[in-house]
């Protein structure tokens, strides 16, 4: 499988076997994660067993996303198209962003990869795929709320999505257009530009907590 470029629907399979997989373990380290906190005046017993329980979580999500990080590193050199290539550099950002959602001295550097990534799929995306095109509208989908929620750059989070969703909703001819993505990209302008306003420009909370929509593929 690695010696030659995968069809969309291999591509496609093997995004969903890792969303699943890796899907499972992040709900699991969240919730997690939430009761540690919340049952941090009990005794140093409970305490230890769930922040046991955390840890092998995490060890299993890392695995995971190093697992798939792998893969993508024989799979981006032999994408030939456009398309393609986007969905691979998304995928490689989606994953180092999962892998930064954990604390640990290696967050800055899975930070600076998820952006990197991305910012690449970007240039490719915007010099090559039509604005309605639905790889590059989840591209910009996932980038902004990397910028809004883990780059720390609400402003060019809030920009990215305006200006992805009016590239694509004045699209000539009535072009086809993935509504689901360009109601969640409005929705997160919405809510970010409401937040931003009440909280002086502070970040907000992670995805799941604050309403914030993201696609995962």
């Amino acid at each position: 499988m690695m010696g030659t470029e995968l069809s969309t629907e291999e591509r496609n399979l093997l995004s969903v076997a890792y969303k699943n997989s890796v899907g499972t373990r992040r709900r699991a380290w969240r919730e997690v994660s939430v009761m540690e906190h919340k049952e941090a005046d009990k005794g140093d017993e409970v305490k230890e067993l769930i922040k046991g329980y955390r840890l092998r979580v995490e060890e299993e999500l890392h695995g995971k996303c190093l697992d798939i990080l792998g893969l993508l590193e024989n799979l981006i050199p032999l994408a030939t198209g456009a398309e393609a290539k986007v969905f691979w550099l998304k995928l490689k950002g989606d994953y180092y962003r999962y892998l930064s959602e954990a604390p640990g001295d290696k967050r800055s550097a899975y930070v600076q990869d998820a952006h990197d990534a991305y910012e690449e799929a970007s240039k490719i995306a915007t010099a090559e795929l039509p604005a309605t095109n639905e790889i590059r509208l989840g591209l910009a989908l996932n980038f902004s709320v990397f910028y809004y929620e883990v780059f720390g750059a609400p402003d060019k989070a809030c920009k990215l999505a305006e200006e992805t969703y009016k590239e694509a909703t004045k699209v000539p001819d009535g072009g086809e257009v993935d509504n689901t993505i360009l109601v969640l990209l409005r929705d997160n302008l919405t809510l970010w530009t409401h937040d931003m306003h009440a909280q002086g420009g502070a970040v907000g909370k992670p995805p799941d907590l604050d309403g914030t929509e993201v696609q995962d593929l």
